[in-house]
């Protein structure tokens, strides 16, 4: 009898050099989504601060299972590909990148990524660092838009403000699908000091954010589409300076 293949990993990778952005937050929170499923997630931890790998020690060993990283670590005692392997048969790998990361770093960080997130929190100081990692992912890093691989995650929103309607129309003008508008809620704060994501607190709770996460994660899980999309507009000529239909180009509003 034949073995069955082995599915390809999903690798997600949420990299803002700017700190303070909330990318732990949505690490954590795509991680739950996935280990409710029952996929076992990884998720790969390259901040020196560690914020991910403490939230999964504060994790419940009741709760679904998620697996961690931890790439800020250095082990003189074995290869740094032996560090850094990932579980065998794992479907989902989330990587929180660290701040103030370099060209290389990000080259390195997005190789093999199947989709990269970038948090932009609404004020000038983020909308202007968020600007930056784009033009490095695109020009540094080589990501090519017909791949549809890059998304904009609009994060500690207030809905009504002049601050979020001014980043809505700068995220309009990248051209870069802007894939969740996530609320500034203490639902996110409550949850990152227990150790779980919104998939495991009270859906009573946290019904105002929760469906955001999860809209996220089917455009994360459309990675393949996506690809397959991009590379049928690349055979007919597509010049990629856009980045595709209008449902990738998608905007969820908060709630």
């Amino acid at each position: 009898m034949n073995k069955p293949l082995n599915k390809p990993l999903n690798k997600i990778v949420v990299l803002n050099p700017k700190g303070g952005c909330g990318k732990s937050t949505l690490v954590t929170n795509i991680a739950a989504c996935y280990a409710k499923r029952g996929a076992a997630p990884v998720v790969m931890d390259y901040d020196p601060q560690g914020s991910t790998m403490g939230w999964l020690d504060r994790r419940s060993v009741t709760m679904p299972t998620i697996q961690g990283i931890a790439a800020y670590k250095r082990n003189m005692q074995a290869t740094r590909s032996w560090q850094l392997r990932v579980p065998s048969g794992t479907a989902h790998l989330i990587v929180d990148s660290p701040a103030g990361v370099t060209s290389d770093q990000i080259r390195e960080l997005t190789r093999g990524s199947s989709s990269i997130l970038v948090p932009v929190l609404p004020s000038l100081m983020d909308i202007h660092a968020a600007s930056r990692c784009i033009a490095d992912l695109l020009l540094v890093a080589k990501i090519n838009r017909s791949e549809c691989k890059l998304a904009v995650v609009a994060n500690r929103t207030r809905k009504n403000t002049e601050s979020l309607a001014k980043l809505m129309r700068f995220l309009d003008a990248l051209g870069i699908p802007v894939v969740a508008v996530l609320r500034d809620s203490q639902n996110y704060v409550r949850a990152a000091e227990l150790g779980m994501g919104l998939h495991d607190m009270s859906p009573s709770r946290v019904s105002h954010d929760i469906g955001h996460i999860e809209r996220l994660v089917e455009w994360l899980d459309d990675w393949q589409q996506r690809r397959q999309a991009g590379a049928g507009m690349t055979d007919r000529g597509s010049s990629g300076s856009g980045i595709g239909t209008g449902a990738q180009h998608s905007r969820f509003n908060p709630a």
